[in-house]
């Protein structure tokens, strides 16, 4: 493996069938432009490569002063397991922590928690603000 870290903006269908590749679009249904388009709204990312193919990503949504969530960080199927989403995790955590940010927050993917445990993460505990919104037919 020939790993490559770029902070630029990954070629859109690249991201895109990276994305793909999780499963998560069957629920959001996004196309490659908007897609595209939210990772250009994000205040930072990390894209790694094997030798020319996208292989792993993470970004950060930030106001860059206080708060800081992690998503989409994503890996290859065929590359996890060998260091790269924690090379990713380490980097935006980096990013934000040079900046000063201290809360630093993140969306786990289902059966993904121990990764970030082992990676200095903690569950939120249930007295802990936050909710999400689901009312998306009421409003």
């Amino acid at each position: 493996m020939k790993l490559k870290i770029s902070y630029s903006t990954p070629d859109k269908v690249d991201y895109f069938n990276l994305f793909e590749s999780t499963g998560w679009n069957k629920e959001y249904r996004l196309s490659p432009g908007l897609l595209f388009e939210a990772v250009n709204n994000s205040w930072f990312y990390v894209c790694v490569y094997n030798d020319e193919r996208l292989i792993g990503f993470g970004r950060v949504i930030s106001d860059g002063i206080l708060h800081a969530l992690i998503v989409d960080l994503i890996v290859a199927p065929e590359f996890q397991k060998c260091g790269i989403g924690k090379l990713i995790l380490k980097e935006l955590v980096a990013k934000c922590k040079a900046t000063g940010i201290s809360d630093i927050q993140l969306f786990c993917a289902k059966g993904k928690e121990d990764f970030y445990l082992k990676q200095g993460f903690k569950p939120r505990s249930s007295d802990s603000p936050g909710m999400e919104f689901v009312g998306f037919n009421e409003i």
